[in-house]
């Protein structure tokens, strides 16, 4: 194949490929659109809840939820314009690639039909006519006529792919030029949001320390964790029964399974089914009773587990786990590996993190100001989960550790200090 035919191939299949790739990016860019929308939505609901209360001044729990249920809002959003960032940009390196290559390849077409131009130029179309009648035969004669012929087709294809070249470095520029539009708005609203983020910060901060002077805000927030302690309750309660269900559908499947190998032997023929199932990872979580990791580098523990008095109100109330005190934004390490099971915001205790070590061992975090994973992520032991918030009680992260619905003494599990 002429190498002229390889480069007008090569760039057709470049120009289609460039426009499956815009159409693919087109559905993305629309999808991520959306979802940015729903947060900007979010957002800005939580700002009007915010500001009617502000209007009202009256500083109210209710306002510290919604203070952090905007921030974890617009953490997600900045995260989400992070990560469209990286995207684009992406796209920007690949776009300029491509439109190097684009003007190599035109500008050799250019040259390739210049020398062309410049030989007829210098030897006119008497050349062509010396070549005919210089033939030796009729064969000779229709040879050559069929040569100038593909010849001059030839010449005539290559200025049409000097046009198509243009006209696709033309397409990929302008596609360029969106894109790096679109990245320098992605780095504005990223910026807003941010200061947006410390502004909500501040505010909370505020709101904190006004509650912090009023006992009877004290009192309910005492109300909410117990609320928060049975909604915990729930959860784990929901879990285990997800997991009764899991395994028995898995069970019954594999009953299945042998009975279709069983039919299939009293046939005389060969079985290729397996009775493998899926079996549950195994947790060495109950080995570590006494030696677990702590789910902090740093501070100690604020209030045990049991029954304990209250150190304003004075009344005695259960803790369902411990409460660690520990400067705010420390990193929360998971105490063994396991798999995100629940992640979730509850009132009394803020952003709520619940692990499955497998075998009916759960750990829950609470009281986060930032959750670094997902729902579903396998989890190393050690690894960073999350951060530490602050709290009407004071910096501190909340710690449990539960074996199907029995909780657990934190303190009996963590390595001695």
């Amino acid at each position: 194949m002429p190498y002229l035919t390889r480069i007008f191939l090569f760039i057709l299949i470049l120009s289609a490929a460039f426009t499956a790739s815009a159409q693919r990016t087109n559905r993305e860019i629309k999808q991520k659109e959306n979802e940015l929308q729903k947060l900007r939505s979010d957002i800005q609901a939580y700002e009007k809840k915010i500001s009617e209360s502000d209007k009202k001044e009256k500083v109210t729990l209710e306002r510290l939820d919604n203070l952090e249920r905007q921030s974890n809002l617009i953490k997600k959003l900045i995260q989400k314009l992070r990560e469209e960032e990286i995207g684009i940009t992406a796209e920007i390196d690949t776009a300029k690639t491509s439109i190097s290559y684009l003007e190599k390849q035109l500008q050799f077409l250019k040259s390739h039909y210049a020398n062309y131009i410049c030989s007829v130029y210098k030897h006119g179309r008497v050349y062509d006519l010396e070549l005919l009648f210089s033939s030796q035969s009729i064969n000779q004669l229709s040879i050559r006529i069929q040569y100038l012929k593909s010849f001059s087709e030839q010449r005539a294809k290559e200025l049409k792919e000097i046009d198509e070249n243009k006209a696709v470095l033309e397409q990929k520029n302008e596609q360029l030029l969106a894109k790096l539009q679109h990245e320098r708005q992605l780095l504005i609203e990223k910026t807003r949001e941010e200061d947006n983020l410390k502004r909500t910060f501040t505010r909370r901060q505020t709101v904190l320390k006004k509650i912090r002077k009023d006992k009877k805000a004290y009192k309910k927030e005492l109300e909410r964790k117990m609320q928060a302690f049975k909604q915990i309750e729930k959860l784990i309660a929901g879990l285990i029964e997800k997991e009764r269900i899991r395994k028995e559908r898995e069970e019954a499947e594999r009953r299945a399974r042998e009975l279709a190998e069983r039919r299939t032997t009293e046939h005389g023929k060969s079985s290729a089914l397996s009775a493998e199932i899926t079996a549950e990872p195994v947790s060495g979580f109950a080995l570590q009773k006494g030696k677990l990791r702590w789910p902090v580098t740093q501070g100690s523990v604020h209030s045990r587990f049991g029954n304990q008095v209250h150190p304003v109100l004075k009344t005695v109330t259960q803790n369902t786990g411990i409460d660690i005190a520990t400067p705010v934004g420390s990193d929360v390490f998971a105490v063994a590996e396991g798999e995100v099971a629940v992640l979730s915001f509850i009132p009394g205790f803020g952003n709520v993190l619940i692990l499955n070590h497998y075998n009916g061992y759960r750990t829950v975090y609470a009281h986060l100001s930032d959750v670094t994973v997902r729902e579903s992520q396998h989890i190393s032991e050690g690894m960073v989960i999350a951060k530490s918030g602050d709290t009407v009680a004071g910096a501190i992260l909340h710690f449990e550790i539960w074996k199907e619905r029995e909780k657990q003494n934190p303190e009996g599990w963590l390595a001695k200090r």
